[in-house]
Formats: C-alpha cells, sequence, structure tokens
C-alpha cells in the first residue's frame, strides 16, 4: 500500500515538472518563433536599403561619367587649338572648363607637360580632378556593403532563433511522451532530456540579440 501512494506520489510529481516544463517551453516557443520573424523582416528591409543604396550608386556613376565626357571633349578642343596655334579655339576652349575641371587643369598645366617627362598625361589623371557624382557613387557604395553585412547579419539572427524553435520543440516532444512510458524511470529520462534541452535553449535564447 506504501509503495502505491509512493509510487502514485511520485507519477503526480512527474506530471507536475512535465506540465511547467511543457507550459513555459511553449512560451519560449512563441517568443522565439516570434524573434526569427521580426530578424527576418530587419534582413529584408535592410536587402532594399542596400538595392536602394546601389541605385543611387549608379545614378551617381553615370552623372560622373557624363561630366567627365563633356569634360573630355572641351579639353580635346583646347588641344586642338594648341596644336594648330589657333588662339580663338584655345581661349573658347578654356572659357569652358568646368569648375570641377579647372583646378586640375591648372595643376596639370604648371607641372609643365609638355618639358618634363614626369608630368601627368593629362589632368584626368590627377587627384585633383573630381567629376561631380564620383564622391557620391562611392559613399553609396559603401553605404550599400553596410547594408548588405547588416542583412546577412540579422538572417544568421533570425536563423539562431529557428534554431532555438527546433531545440524547445524537441523538448515539448519529451515531455508529450514522457508519460507513455509504464516505467517511472524512462518517463524521468524523457523529461531528463527535454530538461537539458530546455536550459541549451534558455542559454543559447539569452546570449541571442533581441529585437523586443
Amino acid at each position: 500500500m506504501a509503495d502505491d501512494e509512493a509510487g502514485k506520489s511520485g507519477r503526480s510529481f512527474r506530471e507536475t515538472v512535465t506540465v511547467i516544463l511543457l507550459s513555459v517551453t511553449a512560451v519560449l516557443t512563441a517568443w522565439s518563433g516570434f524573434e526569427a520573424s521580426k530578424w527576418g523582416g530587419e534582413m529584408s528591409i535592410a536587402f532594399s536599403r542596400a538595392s536602394t543604396q546601389r541605385i543611387e550608386a549608379s545614378t551617381e556613376r553615370t552623372r560622373s561619367e557624363a561630366a567627365r565626357a563633356i569634360d573630355l571633349q572641351v579639353f580635346s578642343l583646347y588641344l586642338e587649338g594648341v596644336a594648330n596655334e589657333n588662339d580663338e579655339l584655345e581661349s573658347f576652349a578654356r572659357d569652358r572648363f568646368t569648375p570641377h575641371f579647372e583646378p586640375a587643369f591648372e595643376e596639370w598645366l604648371a607641372s609643365r607637360p609638355l618639358q618634363n617627362p614626369d608630368a601627368a598625361l593629362s589632368p584626368f589623371a590627377l587627384d585633383a580632378y573630381v567629376p561631380p557624382g564620383e564622391v557620391e557613387a562611392v559613399e553609396a557604395d559603401a553605404r550599400a556593403d553596410e547594408y548588405f553585412d547588416q542583412a546577412l547579419t540579422n538572417n544568421q539572427r533570425g536563423d539562431d532563433y529557428t534554431l532555438v524553435t527546433v531545440l524547445f520543440a524537441l523538448v515539448l516532444f519529451f515531455g508529450a511522451f514522457a508519460g507513455r512510458f509504464r516505467s517511472e524511470r524512462a518517463s524521468w529520462g524523457m523529461v531528463g532530456a527535454g530538461g537539458v534541452l530546455f536550459l541549451v535553449g534558455v542559454g543559447l535564447l539569452l546570449s541571442f540579440p533581441k529585437i523586443v
């Protein structure tokens, strides 16, 4: 009789532990799924921002190339005037140098390119020549790289929470089948296995960054 009472008491305690384990795990499973979903959303936003910055970089690069093409045409007219000793054409071209080309041209001219073999081949080869859009394109590309890296990080964080969700699902599995065994030792073994996975999942959950 005493053994029956002890057995019933043991089963009752195990069932209580199992219910608590399953209840807490169910809440944490929902929380993990929520976090995985939120990080997935952050990943999509970061990818979208990276794409926007790539488009902006492309637009700025096109503007830069157009400005460079205009400067090349005007500079070609200037060289033609110099080569043909056409002062009128040379003056015409110089008056139409763009503000961003003028400093590079003056630096190039000061280096005496006809006499100095070490002079730059053209003003376009100098650091002083920076057409509009060039700096903006580089900056937009840099921002795009940052957003892309952030998207990959967010994707990994979402995967981490998905892994924890799987661990908690295993806890629910072990807890649900704990009462299916006639042997209390086997039942406690299932509860113990679920408890170990639960602790691992909680440890991981605490170590991960959270949005909410």
